[in-house]
């Protein structure tokens, strides 16, 4: 198992993965780069990884925010940083209770340029508590969007809040197309990553019901690998080619839209100043 590997084995892996062969450019909004990939991956390194995947771009927040201006860096080419509210491993479940995280947030936003904050976890009523509350306003006062793990219940939440608020739900919420169609249809703002998803993916081919999803929403789906463990570095090159090919059974238009084009709009709103 892939977990099993040594940090070593990892980090040799990573340096002999042949570069991808890309036949276009691909956005990955969803990379992490905690504490304990920084210390198994320098950041040159794993620059080196996210370009040999063939990114345009990726999106990357971390836990600390430290291993995101790591990379930026490195390279503020590719680099779209996103703020993560925690401030180490294990604060997943507690800081929607945290009122601490509200003064951390709102200087590192006074501190550094982001396109977002999150990816952060939330489910039902918690999107109700004072820390998500005044994360909605934030992400509305700076013109950025939220990368939230939630369920749908949070997500209606967060929008009954505001309903200018940009989203960009990780994971697609793990719902199925059908759902996600009906998220989209009542809420213009949302969008979604297909990290850690392959439903959509028989073995190269799209599945009908996604084909219907991608093709009535080619402007809401975003691609994503997830980082959240550091061994996961070492897919990433080979989750960007496997992506490559499921693309392929699109039409151009939509997997344009899917591989790049999405991701490329949203950043450019969140930087626009």
């Amino acid at each position: 198992m892939l977990k099993t590997l040594s940090v070593c084995t990892i980090f040799i892996a990573i340096l002999l993965a042949s570069p991808a062969k890309a036949t276009e450019d691909l956005i990955d909004v969803h990379i992490h780069y905690s504490h304990d990939a920084w210390e198994m991956l320098p950041p040159e390194e794993a620059v080196k990884v996210l370009r040999d995947a063939g990114l345009k771009k990726a999106f990357v927040s971390s836990s600390s925010d430290e291993g995101t201006q790591k990379l930026y860096a490195v390279a503020p080419d590719l680099i779209v940083p996103v703020l993560r509210p925690y401030r180490k491993r294990g604060e997943l479940g507690t800081w929607v209770r945290d009122e601490s995280v509200i003064g951390m947030i709102e200087k590192k936003l006074k501190e550094n340029t982001y396109a977002g904050i999150g990816e952060f976890h939330v489910y039902g009523e918690d999107a109700n508590l004072p820390v998500i509350r005044r994360i909605v306003e934030l992400a509305n006062e700076h013109g950025i969007f939220l990368h939230a793990h939630s369920d749908a219940e949070a997500i209606e939440f967060i929008f009954a809040q505001n309903p200018n608020t940009r989203v960009l739900w990780a994971h697609s919420g793990f719902v199925p197309p059908k759902k996600l169609a009906e998220m989209f249809a009542r809420y213009p703002h949302l969008t979604s990553d297909l990290a850690v998803r392959s439903e959509h993916d028989n073995d190269g081919t799209v599945d009908p019901e996604w084909r219907a999803l991608f093709l009535a929403y080619p402007d809401r789906i975003m691609l994503g690998t997830d980082t959240y463990a550091p061994e996961l570095w070492y897919y990433v090159i080979d989750h960007a080619n496997e992506t490559r090919v499921w693309l392929q059974d699109l039409p151009p238009a939509v997997a344009r839209k899917i591989s790049q084009e999405n991701a490329e709009a949203l950043a450019e709103w969140a930087l626009k100043k």
